[in-house]
């Protein structure tokens, strides 16, 4: 079968192995689409993030579904997540597993991910896809659950403003969740110079301002008068999209911290977050979001499919990450 394996930053190479072979608990699947996740663009533009390094060549891709290839399940469609949980430590038994003291995560060296034609994967992990469900919608609940994780640490309730500083596509699955949530007033912020991610946040009813040295947070509380948003996500990975979201929230609020940074350290002014008396969360992956994800996109209060813009055979993938990293278009998806 064909796999890709990133040897380095900016090294992703294909190779022809043999089928993996299932241990006590998995079954084969064959893959059929993987997102790519800004996170994938953090290893293949750095071969790291934080202190994680690719130390041997590493399959990437977390977002997946695929079609169960052996045992009683065999030809049942699913989405696989990317998380194995051992189930046994403390924070497993307090219902937290994204914080497993010995999570694996596909494509999170030193664990193999689903940008291969086959993956051996816990059957309790693949998540049975409904009719109305595509391959793709199935491989983008992964992402959709990151927001839902995010946006209930952010307490959205009805009737709250939210502000979301990144609008990539977990920026935009975020506005869509809060929006489920309750939220009536949204803002967004991005680049200038992707101005295509701007008018996605616009086409979901979020006043969408570009960044401009830290002027998007005065955009945001002039659109507020002056008040500030109740709850600001930073979903941009990087540290101005900090600043802003805590200058653009209001005192008592939350911020919420999806991104990943380029740098492992994120700083921002801690007199006004002290004045504010901020409530800070950092999201870590997600938990319990895959059944709920599913209604959501079911029902049609969640889109998916217009996020993925761009598909590509595996055997293009180098190429695929080249315009993931350009941020060109929104959702880059690998068609295994």
């Amino acid at each position: 079968m064909q796999v890709a394996r990133i040897h380095g930053a900016g090294d992703m190479r294909l190779h022809d192995e043999p089928l993996p072979t299932p241990r006590s608990g998995e079954v084969l699947v064959k893959v059929t689409a993987v997102g790519i996740c800004g996170s994938d663009v953090h290893w293949f533009r750095e071969g790291q993030i934080g202190g994680d390094r690719i130390e041997k060549p590493l399959v990437l891709g977390h977002e997946c579904a695929g079609v169960i290839h052996g045992g009683a399940r065999r030809g049942e469609r699913v989405a696989i997540d990317p998380a194995q949980a051992c189930g046994r430590c403390r924070y497993c038994e307090e219902g937290n597993p994204n914080i497993c003291e010995a999570l694996r995560f596909a494509g999170h060296a030193p664990q193999d991910g689903a940008l291969q034609g086959f993956v051996a994967w816990p059957e309790h992990c693949l998540v049975p896809l409904p009719p109305a469900l595509s391959d793709v919608e199935g491989a983008l609940l992964e992402p959709l659950g990151v927001a839902m994780y995010a946006v209930e640490l952010g307490a959205v309730a009805p009737g709250m403003s939210v502000g979301v500083f990144g609008s990539g596509p977990i920026g935009l699955l975020t506005l869509q969740v809060a929006k489920v949530a309750g939220a009536t007033r949204l803002f967004a912020t991005d680049r200038g110079d992707v101005p295509h991610r701007l008018e996605a946040a616009r086409a979901l009813g979020a006043t969408a301002f570009p960044v401009r040295d830290g002027g998007e947070a005065d955009d945001v509380l002039a659109a507020t008068g002056g008040r500030g948003v109740d709850v600001a996500f930073e979903a941009a990975g990087d540290p101005e999209a900090v600043e802003a979201a805590v200058a653009a929230v209001r005192p008592g609020g939350r911020v919420i911290l999806v991104g990943i940074p380029s740098v492992d350290r994120i700083s921002f002014t801690a007199s006004l977050a002290r004045r504010k008396d901020l409530l800070i969360r950092v999201v870590h992956r997600m938990k319990h979001t895959y059944p709920r994800a599913i209604r959501l996109v079911e029902s049609g209060r969640v889109d998916l499919r217009s996020l993925a813009t761009h598909r590509f055979p595996l055997a293009e993938v180098a190429r695929a990450y080249g315009v993931a990293e350009r941020r060109e278009g929104l959702k880059i998806v690998i068609d295994c």
